[in-house]
């Protein structure tokens, strides 16, 4: 079987576009949408991607010549759907560490105009230690400054030549976050005023938030698929059908030059993304740690399982649409119309979605996803709702344990152990309520519930101080550790 670059070819382009990261996300997502723009668009540019740090897929990339193949797979409509696409857009990828000249000219290039990345939440940080010497910068931002500044020295204060960035690193305020940390530098490195003037007037931060699952490579499918392809791609990308991006800028859209509505694509650009982050993280996350962690103790271990369950799709989808959208502000229409394609999503059979992955530092979760649905319900309806607060009843019992070994709290289901992950000083004071005797059930679910909601630093307030809510927790504690977890569903579902 012939290998993908030897039976590829790309039209000759000019790179438009550079980003930092190279890893399966940005594969699946910017490059697959800059590909689908060069196919039905007069876009007509390719990507020139950047290794962020020293070890990465940067041989393996450039070994394809930057080909490579996205799977892409889910429920649309109900049903199962496939796309296998060609990426043509990848010119190749670039080692700073190893080819530093290499990469800072392609600062020179006069086609530039868009820089993308993906350095996780880690890579938006500001470091005092780098210097403009530094070859290449250890950090992110250090990297993004000293290549504008070599922009800035070729062409000048040529306004024409500034950036338009569009990080897509999960941190809020993304783009605001690396422009004043390029700034920050600037001064650092006592540049000159002309120059943080051209990153102020000539180049655009702006703002996103991207929404696609990207397992990755399929490991168990990839020789199914290389025979299907007729050719073979170590560089296999898979990921979910379903998109969604939202770019927020300051003072126009860059729609004009990145024509994404011309492609279909479902982009969204405006000038203030608050009610499509909000969206997100109150319905899809918010979904997830409302439901995994009493799916979990019922048995299921996957998010696929808790769809074809009949119990743990009917308590998801009444939090979802009778207590998350209830609590919400915006349009109706577009957050039930998102809660819809959300629950496709959850049935997709291609994504193995771990509840135990998903359970990882649930305490902060529920503070930023379901806390602000379950207080925005209560001080909408002034009742209070039933399936938020047995979440949170589901998310004490789930780390129930006594035992610590290394960086996890020891759980058990069923008689086998399972590992419960926090901050040290969350599982620390669960193993110290999990070790007190108590004289009853009862006892035990009352003084837990009073000691889990007045803890302020978790939650940023006193819980026990919002009507109602302590004594429904303790209830929910008592039913689920005398019934079960799966009857205590059953009761609150009936009720």
């Amino acid at each position: 079987m012939q290998a993908i670059q030897e039976i590829s070819s790309r039209p000759v382009r000019p790179i438009k576009a550079v980003q930092f990261g190279e890893g399966n996300f940005l594969r699946a997502f910017i490059d697959w949408q800059i590909d689908v723009l060069n196919e039905k668009t007069d876009f007509n540019g390719d990507v020139m991607m950047f290794q962020p740090l020293g070890r990465g897929m940067g041989d393996m990339i450039n070994a394809q010549n930057g080909f490579y193949t996205t799977v892409l797979r889910g429920i649309e409509n109900g049903k199962e759907v496939e796309q296998l696409r060609k990426i043509t857009s990848v010119r190749g990828c670039i080692n700073p560490y190893s080819d530093y000249e290499d990469y800072i000219k392609q600062a020179d290039n006069p086609d530039l105009r868009f820089v993308f990345s993906n350095t996780t939440e880690a890579g938006i940080v500001y470091d005092e230690t780098v210097k403009l010497e530094d070859k290449p910068q250890s950090s992110f931002p250090g990297k993004v400054t000293a290549f504008l500044y070599r922009r800035f020295k070729t062409f000048g204060a040529d306004e024409t030549k500034g950036l338009i960035f569009i990080p897509c690193e999960l941190i809020d305020k993304n783009g605001d976050t690396l422009k004043k940390y390029v700034l920050q530098h600037a001064s650092d490195w006592k540049l000159e005023k002309e120059f943080t003037d051209w990153v102020n007037n000539a180049c655009d931060f702006c703002n996103s938030l991207v929404d696609r699952i990207v397992p990755g490579y399929p490991r168990a499918e990839a020789a199914k698929l290389e025979e299907k392809l007729g050719y073979k791609d170590n560089l296999l990308d898979s990921a979910e059908s379903f998109l969604f991006w939202a770019i927020e800028y300051k003072s126009k859209s860059h729609e004009d030059e990145l024509p994404t509505g011309k492609a279909g694509l479902n982009v969204v650009w405006t000038d203030d993304m608050t009610f499509f982050r909000t969206r997100k993280v109150r319905i899809l996350n918010g979904a997830h740690t409302m439901s995994v962690l009493a799916a979990y103790q019922t048995g299921l271990n996957t998010v696929e399982e808790c769809m074809h369950s009949p119990l743990i799709s009917s308590f998801m989808k009444k939090g979802l649409f009778d207590e998350i959208i209830e609590s919400m502000d915006g349009d109706k229409a577009l957050l039930t119309s998102y809660a819809g394609d959300v629950l496709e999503r959850f049935q997709n059979p291609y994504i193995v979605h771990l509840l135990l992955s998903i359970s990882l530092n649930s305490t902060s979760k529920f503070k930023t996803r379901d806390l602000p649905s379950l207080l925005g319900y209560i001080e909408k309806k002034h009742e209070m709702p039933k399936i938020l607060p047995f979440s949170l009843a589901a998310l004490i019992s789930f780390y129930e344990g006594t035992e610590i070994e290394g960086d996890y709290l020891k759980g058990t289901r069923a008689g086998e152990t399972y590992q419960i992950k926090d901050s040290m000083d969350v599982l620390k004071k669960f193993q110290e309520l999990y070790s007190t005797s108590y004289s009853s059930v009862k006892e035990k679910s009352e003084k837990i519930a009073k000691a889990v909601l007045s803890m302020e630093g978790w939650w940023g307030q006193d819980l026990t101080k919002i009507e109602g809510l302590e004594k429904v927790i303790a209830l929910d504690l008592e039913s689920i550790w005398t019934d079960g977890m799966e009857k205590a569903i059953e009761k609150i579902m009936e009720n």
